[in-house]
């Protein structure tokens, strides 16, 4: 078998463990941050039982982990920009996009559509635990 042929073999069989990637951050530092999210979204299993309190502002952040951008069917209030970066730009919620998003959501939606007038219904920039309260959510992700 060619080196060739055996890589792309490899890497076609690696692929899945690469977008599945365990999180970077600690996911008990991120608990003890995501109350820095708890004003505006909440956690709540598909079953109604109660993680966080979901508060009306933001979508829920069950299963945000692998989800397409602005794609969740409960929740009207995505700006145009966002669903355009899951739609048009299939941006999946990973821990990259996760953590430059809430960094900067108005930037980072600018980025990735090309939009230099995109903007994001998220107004607080988090910084420094983003990779934590990714490890967090990613715990309530199927």
């Amino acid at each position: 078998m060619s080196k060739l042929k055996s890589f792309v073999i490899a890497a076609f069989l690696t692929a899945p463990l690469a977008a599945q990637a365990e999180p970077t951050g600690d996911a008990d530092a991120g608990e003890s941050n995501f109350r820095q999210c708890a004003s505006c979204h909440g956690v709540v299993d598909p079953d109604g039982t109660v993680i966080h309190r979901l508060a009306p502002t933001g979508p829920n952040l069950w299963g945000v982990v692998g989800r397409q951008a602005g794609a969740y069917e409960d929740y009207a209030r995505f700006s145009s920009a966002i669903v355009a970066a899951g739609e048009e730009h299939d941006v999946v919620w990973d821990e990259e996009s996760f953590v430059a998003y809430v960094n900067d959501p108005s930037g980072y939606l600018r980025e990735v559509t090309g939009d230099s007038r995109a903007r994001s219904n998220m107004n607080h920039r988090l910084r420094g635990s983003a990779e934590d309260i990714y490890a967090y959510l990613a715990q309530f992700s199927e």
